[in-house]
């Protein structure tokens, strides 16, 4: 399994070939999420969009992470309009307030040369309508039990309207 720095997400196939750190700083290789129909989002603390996210999100989460094995990955951004600006402990703390009980990671960049290798692999897997970079928070990518970005859905889409994607993919 690749570290994640020096990992050429060019000829990846799936996520599971990525290892990212989690919240605490740990080393997760994504192939724990195989069989899994996951969520990808970029999230932050202090956007117009997060409470409705976080809520829809952690909705989704209880109700079909046990019945259909659905995960949720989230990543911390900064990238726009300095909206996480929060270290790993008060990131841990926004969530905590909110019940979230999926899976947060470090903080990363999602565009540009320091981007993370996965963030690049699904950009480069799942264009978006205007290129390929990732515009704000909250831009969702579905993965299918495959490990393969099948789906990308912009910050308006709620994630409760991910729905009836998602279930194409169980």
């Amino acid at each position: 399994m690749a570290e994640a720095s020096n990992f050429n997400y060019n000829t990846a196939t799936s996520i599971h070939e990525f290892t990212v750190k989690n919240i605490k700083g740990e080393d997760v290789t994504l192939d724990v999420y195989k069989g899994h129909v996951c969520i990808i989002v970029n999230v932050a603390s202090q956007c117009g969009l997060t409470a409705n996210n976080y809520k829809q999100l952690n909705e989704l989460y209880e109700q079909y992470g046990e019945s259909k094995g659905l995960r949720i990955l989230a990543f911390p951004c900064n990238q726009f309009a300095g909206q996480e600006p929060g270290n790993p402990e008060e990131i841990v703390c926004f969530a905590s307030e909110r019940k979230v009980k999926f899976d947060l990671f470090n903080k990363i960049d999602v565009n540009g040369d320091g981007a993370s290798p996965l963030w690049k692999f699904l950009k480069k897997k799942q264009g978006g309508t205007l290129g390929n970079f990732i515009k704000w928070n909250f831009t969702k990518f579905i993965i299918d039990k495959n490990g393969v970005p099948v789906e990308r859905h912009g910050p308006n889409v709620d994630p409760k309207d991910l729905l009836k994607s998602l279930e194409k993919y169980w």
